[in-house]
């Protein structure tokens, strides 16, 4: 009975947990197509290396994994779940606040800036909204990782009736996906309405964010009153010591560049898509319209996913990453964007497969584990960057896509050898 009522108790967090994953979709999707749109209107005069300081919106929101990976460890171990998913919601409400000064900046400051050289073809102008949207999209990213380090051990640790930890974090991949799939398709259609260049009115930006800091209010104060179990398996009880480093597990720490890995070749995907698009001669729209097949087919996948119980993580990530390699390789060679947004298929999977493999058997170094591994979405940052700062070296976006290849093969070794649990001497 005491069981029956244990796992009982874990449902409401579960669901909880999947609100906020949804929410977690939404706004790192939202930064990272925010990028095709903020190229036109920041960067149109900023010569030569337009699409690395572009892809620096999506370099600038993964670099506060980096930076807050262990703070936020710190923090459940200090503060515990709830507090230390308030302190990141709290954050998002910061970050909602500097996107509205940059439009307010643009606006004020910087537009008229632009309309005086726009007869001028060596002018070379950087804003200054630029600027504060990059440090609105750090701060996002570090608050992301507050909320992160808390969901995915609990989406595991929470043991629902029926489900694994596998099932789980493809439920909650799910609701990720879903507002991840409507992310470009309202950057492109709703707050930006299709315009291009100086016609972008970032003034779009206010209502939608005023938005979003009242739904974030309300689950602030909504979880200020709900009561969330702990989660004995995965925290180190008082004042016991951890006795070596949490890196001492080597299936940790190949996991920490699994996941560096993954989030690099997601969002290297999910959001140069719609720069390489354009490069093709695709209009805005139709350039947002690939991202959004390429997030719709991860929801897909994350749909299938929750019936994939009966497969190993170990196996899942193996068969995941072979298809995915084979799209990209084969949308590089033959220059088609749309092969490339196949590989949202298999993508859609491996996150929660390389989390559960990563954190398998560390027990009271699960929050650690945690957290390290929230350092490795800092690849979300560097992939993207890097490719950006290739193709402007290369003059285009075709052969950029190596670097996906590289990181599918490396995730391939990872489910095949690197998973195996054992400790470095």
């Amino acid at each position: 009975m005491t069981q029956q009522k244990q796992t009982q108790s874990y449902l409401v967090p579960f669901v909880i947990m999947v609100v906020l994953m949804a929410l977690v979709g939404l706004i790192t999707n939202l930064n990272g197509q925010f990028q095709a749109p903020m190229q036109a209107a920041f960067l149109q005069e900023s010569g030569s290396l337009t699409n690395a300081l572009t892809t620096l919106i999506t370099f600038a929101f993964f670099s506060g994994y980096l930076a807050m990976g262990i703070p936020s460890a710190k923090s459940i171990e200090k503060k515990g779940y709830k507090t230390t998913l308030i302190r990141g919601l709290f954050g998002l409400i910061v970050a909602f606040g500097l996107y509205e000064l940059s439009a307010y900046t643009f606006d004020a400051v910087d537009l008229a800036k632009f309309q005086a050289v726009q007869d001028d073809p060596n002018a070379v102008i950087i804003p200054v909204a630029y600027y504060i949207f990059l440090f609105a999209g750090f701060v996002a990213g570090s608050a992301m990782t507050f909320l992160q380090a808390v969901l995915n051990p609990y989406i595991v640790a929470c043991d629902v009736k029926g489900t694994t930890g596998v099932t789980r974090q493809s439920i909650a991949g799910t609701a990720n996906s879903m507002m991840a799939t409507i992310a470009p398709l309202l950057v492109a259609s709703v707050i930006f309405a299709g315009k291009s260049g100086l016609d972008i009115a970032l003034s779009s930006l206010y209502i939608p964010f005023l938005i979003l800091i009242v739904l974030v209010g309300g689950l602030i104060v909504a979880l200020m009153k709900i009561h969330l179990p702990s989660i004995a398996s995965t925290e180190k009880k008082e004042g016991e010591v951890l006795e070596k480093s949490v890196w001492s597990f080597s299936h940790l720490a190949l996991g920490v560049v699994a996941i560096f890995m993954y989030v690099g070749v997601e969002v290297a995907v999910g959001n140069n898509i719609n720069l390489y698009g354009q490069s093709l001669g695709f209009q805005p729209q139709d350039a947002a319209l690939l991202a959004t097949i390429y997030w719709g087919l991860m929801l897909v996948g994350r749909l299938c996913g929750s019936f994939l119980s009966s497969i190993s993580a170990s196996k899942q990530l193996t068969i995941t990453a072979s298809g995915a390699g084979l799209l990209v390789l084969g949308g590089m060679l033959l220059d088609n964007p749309y092969l490339l947004v196949g590989a949202g298929l298999f993508h859609s999977i491996m996150w929660g497969a390389i989390f559960s493999l990563a954190i398998d058997k560390l027990g009271k170094y699960t929050s650690a584990g945690s957290g390290a591994l929230m350092m490795g979405i800092v690849g979300g940052a560097i992939l993207p960057f890097a490719q950006g700062f290739l193709a402007d070296s290369l003059g285009g976006w075709q052969w950029t896509w190596i670097i996906v290849v590289v990181a599918e093969a490396y995730l391939l070794f990872y489910a095949l050898s690197g998973h195996k649990v054992k400790q470095l001497p």
